[in-house]
């Protein structure tokens, strides 16, 4: 009888220390490096990412490959000449939402966030602060959206194809609800 109380206090005192982590496995990311020559814009939505409501840490990945365009020899071009994603074929954010704690997530309602950590594109790691909007939604699930800018030189992204038809920089959108 002793054992089976003591058992059920070191479950019960698991279950209260357990952190509350939110997922996903469909998070859309949009890349989008057009200029005036050419539009050049993919998605990807099998975006990975899991963050710990205890201490705010957020991880974001994606396989390159699966950013689909609308014209299949611009993704050949992007996939081969541009992202070489067979030698590279992934992609992550890993950092801390900044300030978690000062969001009600039982309550409805948009929050201005940022987030400090390490995105790794091709091969290259960047320290980078990133700003977003985390939305409490009714449903109680969790709404996460971002905008950031890259240079493409600072990911070593100098393909073949790259020049006056490629901007230099790239917008890269995130839109993510959580479960």
């Amino acid at each position: 009888m002793k054992n089976a109380l003591l058992i059920l206090s070191l479950f019960c005192a698991c279950q209260l220390s357990a952190q509350k982590m939110y997922s996903t496995k469909s998070g859309q990311v949009k890349f989008n490096a057009s200029s005036p020559l050419e539009t050049i814009r993919a998605v990807n939505n099998q975006g990975d990412s899991r963050w710990l409501e205890s201490n705010g840490q957020l991880v974001f990945s994606l396989l390159i490959k699966g950013f689909k365009f609308e014209n299949q020899l611009m993704e050949d071009h992007f996939n081969e000449n541009y992202m070489e994603s067979s030698k590279f074929p992934k992609a992550e954010f890993k950092g801390y939402i900044n300030d978690l704690q000062r969001i009600d997530l039982t309550k409805a309602g948009a929050n201005e966030v940022s987030a400090e950590g390490t995105l790794t594109i091709h091969g290259v790691s960047q320290k980078m602060t990133v700003n977003g909007t985390l939305t409490v939604l009714s449903s109680g699930k969790i709404m996460l959206k971002s905008d950031l800018k890259i240079k493409l030189k600072d990911f070593n992204i100098t393909g073949s194809y790259i020049g006056s038809k490629i901007a230099p920089d790239a917008t890269i959108s995130l839109y993510c609800i959580y479960e």
